[in-house]
């Protein structure tokens, strides 16, 4: 009798647990869906939604999002479903940063790791003055979303928190960029006073006051000093003289030859691959996504199927892996073209290759891994290449 009374209440069971199973499978597929959709970059954009539980028609959904509509998206779509929902899902930034949301770099190069961690992998950098989106605090870390959107975790100590007010003050002020590779701000207006901090090109400053010879600065944490002149411009009047001809493109790029590689670095003290174009660029007044993989879906395909002809100096060359009919593409390298088959590129240090096999500098391993090219100061303001002067920077 008990064996029947337990075999009559697993066939109940069964098709009460399999309808839930369906009912999750479907519902986690409209998940996956809109995630593709809006979220397909995990490094710049967060979204990560699961079902708590399925009880009949009830949903329970957990999780978090930095992206508002795609979570609108997914409401209506799972109301549009017959679903009566519980919405646990938290929309970042956190509500507890109340106005003051965003946050500016006050250190020369932040770090930023991958995960809320010292020894964490470094995801990338950022630069002093830049702006960041604070998102949510854990264990002393702050997970921020850079102006290139990058999504990694950084130490508050690295920045100093700021409401609208405050980013529309700074960004109405008149601000320098250090324009020199490598600088330190004084505390007085000699350069045997002490060291405020070190400084590295592309850093922003507030400006107070300036003489011939100095130029008094505020940093975003209040902190004051003063920089050498020749080291810095007026960083409105520096916007309006970038011009990214392939010239000066190369110029800036054979500024930073034997600078070493480190992996999540993009600031001139030590750059990735992707670091080193995006800097390069970055100080002609053009901003590039953060990593190869992404650099390669802006400007315009070159055309490389017989080889380097058609590469004008410049242009971006990426390395990798070929699609074939089972893999896509990966993108894992990336450099600049100058001219006569050689490249500039970071790769244990910044250096310049050939794809000439009669130079000194051939490199087979790069000529057998060159897989793309993209051509950039031709695409400004389209194809994804965006001026500095209109970013968020």
């Amino acid at each position: 009798m008990r064996i029947m009374s337990l075999i009559l209440l697993l066939l109940l069971i069964i098709p009460v647990y399999s309808q839930g199973n369906k009912n999750m499978d479907a519902i986690q597929k409209i998940i996956s869906e809109i995630k593709q959709k809006y979220a397909p970059d995990k490094r710049t954009a967060l979204f990560e939604i699961n079902v708590a539980s399925v009880k009949e028609d009830e949903v329970i959904i957990n999780g978090e999002t930095n992206l508002p509509d795609a979570k609108d998206v997914l409401i209506k779509e799972l109301k549009k479903s017959g679903y009566k929902l519980t919405d646990n899902i938290n929309v970042l930034p956190d509500q507890r940063f109340g106005k003051n949301k965003f946050g500016i770099i006050k250190v020369s190069v932040a770090t930023l790791r991958t995960k809320p961690d010292d020894p964490a992998e470094l995801a990338t950098q950022a630069l002093l003055g830049s702006r960041i989106i604070l998102l949510k605090k854990i264990s002393g870390w702050t997970l921020v979303q850079t102006p290139d959107k990058y999504i990694a975790w950084i130490e508050p100590d690295s920045y100093a928190k700021m409401d609208t007010d405050g980013i529309n003050e700074l960004t109405a002020s008149k601000r320098i960029i250090i324009t020199k590779e490598y600088s330190f701000c004084y505390s007085e207006n000699n350069s045997t006073s002490n060291h405020v901090a070190d400084l590295v090109a592309g850093d922003l400053l507030k400006e107070l006051d300036r003489d011939n010879e100095w130029v008094k600065v505020e940093f975003p944490d209040k902190r004051t000093g003063f920089v050498p002149v020749g080291n810095c411009e007026v960083y409105s009047e520096w916007l309006k003289s970038r011009n990214p001809t392939s010239e000066n493109i190369l110029n800036i790029a054979r500024k930073f030859l034997g600078v070493p590689y480190l992996w999540g670095g993009t600031s001139c003290k030590l750059m990735d691959c992707s670091g080193f174009t995006r800097t390069v660029f970055f100080l002609n007044g053009i901003y590039l996504p953060r990593d190869a993989s992404q650099q390669v879906n802006v400007g315009i395909p070159i055309d490389i199927e017989k080889g380097y002809d058609n590469l004008k100096p410049g242009d971006l060359l990426f390395f990798g892996e070929r699609a074939t009919t089972q893999t896509k593409e990966a993108i894992t390298h990336v450099g600049i073209y100058i001219g006569d088959g050689d490249f500039i590129h970071e790769s244990g240090m910044v250096k310049i290759n050939s794809f000439d096999k009669s130079k000194e500098n051939f490199s087979e391993f790069r000529l057998n891994e060159f897989v793309a090219a993209r051509r950039i100061i031709t695409s400004i303001g389209q194809n994804g290449v965006e001026l500095l002067s209109n970013t968020e920077y």
